[in-house]
């Protein structure tokens, strides 16, 4: 199954990408993570990010959706793929819909979790990383997983934080792209949303963010 996946930082989005990646043996791609393949390569289509990318610059969707679509179509998609990152914004949503159906390549289940915005801001700014394992889950703002004072809950190690966990500004900029309805991330997710319940041929599944992990994760899996 082909399956896009819509969260906003903090929301454990990452998460659960990685399990249904074990569960399913399904590749977990990752829209930036595909940009550094490219450029570390050298392929054409790297070149061309990197010369945007370098100036500051966005890289245009011309450039970006080729990207995609060739990383889709590797030997290791071919029983399926999860997409992460991409689109942001209506705009792309429409031409990576166009792409894929140009590519033969459908779209079977598009998944969207649910977390308020000021919940979201506390897991990231609440993440405590563990000293000698960053596994180890620690959050100030989640009694499940809140850490022994100032020591990691599972190993007793020192906790330190992530300087781009701690800038509220970088957060609050990030989060407004993806809360944006018409413009931004959540504009692009329901576009696929409107094509589910027109056409039919796109299941979207909406999952509470809140819970605990594992909660999510149960419900995901009925849900698919």
């Amino acid at each position: 199954m082909n399956i896009l996946f819509f969260g906003p930082n903090g929301s454990g989005k990452g998460t659960q990408g990685a399990i249904l990646k074990d569960k399913y043996n399904t590749p977990h791609i990752e829209s930036g993570a595909i940009f550094r393949d490219n450029i570390s390569n050298g392929t054409e289509l790297g070149a061309k990010a990197k010369g945007y990318i370098d100036k500051g610059d966005l890289v245009p969707d011309e450039i970006t959706i080729p990207m995609i679509l060739d990383r889709l179509k590797k030997e290791d998609c071919k029983d399926g793929w999860l997409l992460d990152g991409f689109p942001r914004n209506k705009n792309q949503a429409i031409k990576l819909d166009e792409a894929l159906k140009e590519a033969d390549m459908a779209l079977d289940i598009v998944v969207e979790i649910l977390l308020d915005r000021e919940i979201a801001k506390n897991r990231i700014m609440g993440r405590r990383l563990c000293v000698n394992d960053n596994n180890h889950p620690n959050n100030i703002f989640i009694d499940v997983i809140k850490p022994d004072g100032d020591k990691c809950r599972v190993c007793g190690g020192d906790l330190k934080t992530r300087a781009d966990d701690q800038d509220e500004d970088a957060i609050s900029k990030r989060h407004a792209i993806y809360y944006n309805t018409e413009e931004g991330t959540l504009a692009s997710a329901y576009y696929f949303k409107d094509l589910a319940e027109k056409k039919g041929n796109i299941k979207y599944i909406t999952l509470d963010g809140e819970p605990s992990v594992k909660a999510v994760t149960e419900e995901l899996i009925s849900k698919l």
